[in-house]
């Protein structure tokens, strides 16, 4: 063992982590590599040993977090079904005669797939596959397809039923339907304005998003409204059977979880979508993506348990309540931070680092640990949207046929505006906190 100070110790772990992270390596074993290495310099072996193993073991002991795998797959079944297709398809000729129309209703789209999926991959992959070709070929400005396509896909980790949410509260302590019930309205409310930018920016610069050509519009007839309430079921069903019953009080998340899987099998034979080629597809999908969340958020919890045992913890809360202006700007601080991160690491590592280590600095400074829960929340939607480590704008490009010529340049011009909207949404968030707190304490007042 070796005598090292807090604040080495503290400048050890995250400017390891920092600096493996830009050399390539997975999160995971950068995080496990630098909390075992510093925990032997730190402790000697039989302490580091005793920390990593019961922290690893007790996380794999988190019921929560069994709903992980069970949205994981409900989202994979819809995503291969194809179910929601027909979807898309009646927006389309609902709003396609209007300027910027097809970024609306890929908006739209993007929302209700939100509420289904919970699954970021999922979601980006469908809105590409379904709505980049259709807008780029109708003489759409190819950054506002894609960054509509990036900013609505990826609203699926923040609308409920959200993976990122099911991770974050048990570390923060807080419930999961009370997450859940957080981010309805600051979900909303980020769509809102996603459809009001497009719809003002098209106005003002009809050449970003032309209507479809009047010779070529077709009148929204009772047939055509008959074809999108039908298409509407899929959703609806699966919206109801998951978040319905947890916000009714009748199940707890990860019951519910179970429960959309069940409706989502169900829908999948009901429109004779399933097969077993789907469910062998589905099941492996959810190993890979479950296997990889469990890896990461156990070494994550025991590079915590060696951050925090060795004192690192104490030296970041002094850093940051250090700094002159009061709560805010210690708040600004952390959020500040959290942005950053989310530039090079992935969300679930941010989660399983940052919470640990900043809830209990928020809470002492009197901050709401719902409201500032989802407040980081919020702030990693740009973390999927902001290069090097920008999952949304990377699927995107991969899923994206060749022939329509989007470029990794066309995709960060198109989420930039998207990304302003979030810190404006982070700011109304911060002036009107009902916008995150109101339903939650509705749900508790009515129960």
């Amino acid at each position: 063992m070796i005598e090292l100070s807090a604040e080495v110790v503290t400048y050890l772990m995250l400017g390891g982590v920092f600096f493996l992270v830009m050399t390539g390596f997975p999160i995971a074993f950068v995080i496990g590599s630098v909390s075992f290495i510093v925990g032997l310099l730190v402790f000697g072996p039989t302490t580091t040993f005793h920390i990593l193993y019961t922290r690893f073991y007790d996380l794999s002991l988190n019921y929560p977090y069994l709903a992980v795998p069970l949205f994981t797959f409900m989202g994979v079944i819809l995503q291969h079904s194809g179910v929601t297709k027909d979807l898309y398809d009646c927006l389309y000729e609902a709003m396609g005669n209007l300027r910027g129309g097809l970024a609306v209703v890929t908006i739209i789209f993007g929302t209700i797939l939100a509420a289904c999926l919970g699954v970021i991959a999922a979601s980006v992959t469908i809105l590409t596959l379904i709505a980049l070709a259709p807008m780029i070929t109708r003489g759409y400005n190819k950054s506002l397809a894609a960054g509509s396509i990036v900013a609505s896909g990826t609203l699926g980790i923040l609308i409920p039923p959200s993976i990122m949410l099911v991770v974050y509260a048990p570390q923060a302590g807080l419930s999961v339907g009370q997450m859940f019930m957080g981010a309805i309205f600051p979900g909303l409310l980020l769509s809102a304005l996603y459809i009001l930018y497009v719809v003002v920016a098209c106005s003002l610069k009809p050449s970003l998003g032309p209507a479809i050509p009047a010779d070529q519009v077709t009148p929204f007839t009772g047939e055509k409204l008959v074809r999108l309430l039908k298409s509407l079921v899929p959703p609806v069903v699966l919206i109801a059977a998951v978040l319905g019953i947890i916000f009714s009080g009748i199940a707890p998340p990860t019951e519910a979880a179970a429960v959309g899987c069940t409706a989502s099998i169900l829908l999948a034979l009901a429109y004779r979508r399933l097969s077993w080629d789907l469910l062998k597809r589905a099941s492996l999908e959810t190993m890979k993506v479950s296997a990889f969340v469990v890896m990461i958020a156990a070494l994550c919890y025991a590079y915590v348990g060696i951050f925090m045992n060795a004192g690192a913890g104490d030296v970041v809360a002094r850093f940051i309540l250090s700094f002159p202006g009061g709560k805010w700007m210690s708040f600004f601080v952390i959020m500040f931070i959290v942005f950053l991160l989310g530039m090079f690491i992935e969300w679930i590592g941010i989660v399983f680092i940052v919470v640990p280590i900043f809830s209990p600095i928020l809470a002492s400074l009197g901050f709401d640990p719902l409201w500032s829960g989802m407040m980081i929340c919020i702030n990693m939607q740009m973390a999927f949207q902001t290069p090097p480590m920008a999952m949304s704008i990377f699927v995107l490009k991969g899923t994206a046929p060749a022939e329509l010529g989007v470029t990794m340049w066309d995709i960060i011009k198109g989420v930039i505006p998207f990304i302003l909207i979030i810190m404006l949404v982070l700011v109304l968030c911060s002036i009107f906190p009902g916008i995150i707190t109101w339903l939650p304490e509705q749900m508790i007042g009515g129960g």
